[in-house]
């Protein structure tokens, strides 16, 4: 019953808000983080539960929902999925803790994240396809609102551009679903059965179409280029712990997808396209960090290193995929580094967007061009920025390392060339952010910031977690590893 709590618990809650009397909005927020927590410990003690060297999916709880049609309520994991669901319990508590204008609707507002917060761990929980998509599909509508009704700038345009863009690609995928269901013998949703059948194997050209629907769904979530014109705008006008989360945890959505369906359940058509979508994913790497440089925005420049980072994983599942005999322990490599690389990219771009709101609570601005020399006035501020960057562009010793050093060992070993192609985006990356952190702490400080404050004590503790855990990660990532690696040998078929 661990999963099944860690699910329902947020969704008590946010029912408990929507019910609420008149209560402050510091007892809303503190009741909120108080149930965002919850999941995170007991997604902590299936942790210590979990057996890495034990069977592929652990601690699964299944019941009957319509057995005529193969559905169910069936929740499992992986250590991937456990991985990803763990940080992503760990960034809803931080944002549910960070501070934000809810603009007098705090009981709404949390209600809406406590939701979000249930339907998202639903995807990394579930061992039910249609059970997978429909908590894919409610994502939409929980970060619809938060955007909509507490985002700045033109919020509900950039809340509706999101949720058609990705609902277009929710339709893509549901087809795909379709497909995958029909074709298996006996019909079921289970993934697990899914993955014993490879219901599609020897069937092209329909296995590529059903691949193609699935491709462009979990691209448009992730986002790859070209499907990524919806993530800039919504990331500005999102409030910063919305920003976090969609960075942090619906973007992993489209990847986490790639891995559980596609890559597991249709392993032959997968290997036949895997070198394409590798090169999608180079572009993607290369075109996000060159955008991102070009950007005076702050939240922009971030939201574009997203799709920077979120490259380097699909390359990872690209090569792991990729099926080349003799070549086991590279895709293993490049496969466990795209699930670290998951993790890290959620805490750390999660941290950066925070950063961002604690500039916006101040200045009303994310633009770089008018602040500057604040390094002296704020150095708690100053430091957990220039912490979040160096991890960012990948500085040894940080959790952002560990991760691509996997993927391009795991890549040289497949496909040398778009290793070393790739390797320029991290380049790039380190010039993006270090000209970042100049304009924002370094020269002289303008007559307007004289008062600009600190960190407060809030956003301090949520940060200081955060990147605490990322240093953790750079320096001992055994425990992650250790987690995430005999999945990855399961999943490349050496394990």
């Amino acid at each position: 019953m661990i999963l099944t709590a860690t699910l329902a618990l947020p969704l008590v809650g946010a029912l408990v808000l929507i019910f609420a009397g008149s209560w402050r909005e510091n007892q809303i927020r503190l009741f909120a983080t108080t149930v965002a927590v919850l999941p995170l410990l007991l997604l902590i003690w299936a942790w210590l539960l979990f057996d890495p060297n034990g069977a592929m999916f652990q601690l699964v709880e299944e019941y009957e929902w319509v057995p005529s049609l193969g559905m169910g309520f069936r929740l499992g994991v992986d250590g991937i999925a456990l991985a990803v669901a763990t940080m992503s319990a760990l960034l809803f508590a931080g944002a549910a803790a960070y501070p934000v204008e809810t603009k007098g609707m705090a009981r709404q507002y949390y209600a809406w994240l406590l939701f979000l917060e249930t339907v998202s761990l639903g995807v990394f929980l579930s061992l039910d396809l249609l059970l997978f998509y429909v908590f894919f599909d409610l994502n939409l509508v929980g970060m619809y609102f938060l955007i909509a009704r507490w985002g700045h700038g033109r919020p509900e345009y950039s809340a509706l551009k999101f949720f058609l863009y990705t609902l277009l690609g929710s339709l893509a995928l549901l087809l795909a679903i379709i497909a995958l269901y029909l074709a298996a013998d006996p019909h079921t949703f289970d993934m697990r059965e899914l993955i014993a059948q490879q219901p599609l194997a020897g069937m092209a050209p329909a296995a590529g179409l059903v691949l193609l629907g699935f491709v462009v769904g979990f691209a448009i979530k992730t986002p790859l280029v070209p499907f990524h014109t919806w993530l800039p705008q919504a990331h500005v006008d999102a409030p910063a712990p919305a920003s976090a989360i969609l960075a942090g945890v619906l973007l992993k959505m489209g990847t986490y997808g790639l891995i559980r369906i596609p890559y597991s359940m249709m392993e032959e058509t997968f290997a036949q396209y895997a070198l394409w979508l590798a090169i999608l994913a180079v572009i993607s790497i290369l075109y996000g960090a060159l955008v991102a440089l070009g950007q005076g925005d702050m939240k922009r420049r971030i939201a574009y290193t997203s799709i920077n980072h979120m490259g380097y994983t699909v390359l990872g599942i690209a090569v792991a995929g990729a099926l080349l005999e003799g070549s086991e322990a590279a895709r293993s490599l490049a496969l466990t580094g795209a699930a670290i690389e998951m993790v890290a990219h959620g805490l750390i771009t999660g941290s950066l967007f925070l950063i961002a709101g604690s500039f916006w609570s101040r200045g009303q601005s994310y633009d770089m061009d008018i602040y500057g020399g604040l390094g002296s006035k704020a150095p708690k501020l100053t430091g957990m920025t220039a912490l979040a960057a160096f991890a960012s562009l990948g500085l040894p010793g940080l959790a952002g390392f560990v991760a691509e050093f996997h993927i391009f060992v795991g890549t040289f070993g497949v496909y040398p060339w778009l290793a070393a192609i790739g390797l320029l985006g991290i380049l790039i990356t380190a010039a993006l952010f270090l000209q970042m952190l100049q304009r924002l702490f370094f020269g002289k400080l303008p007559a307007q910031w004289s008062g600009f404050a600190d960190l407060h004590r809030s956003e301090l503790s949520v940060l200081l977690i955060l990147l605490l855990l990322v240093v953790v990660i750079g320096v001992a990532p055994g425990f992650l590893i250790d987690v995430v690696e005999q999945s990855a040998r399961w999943l490349v078929g050496g394990g």
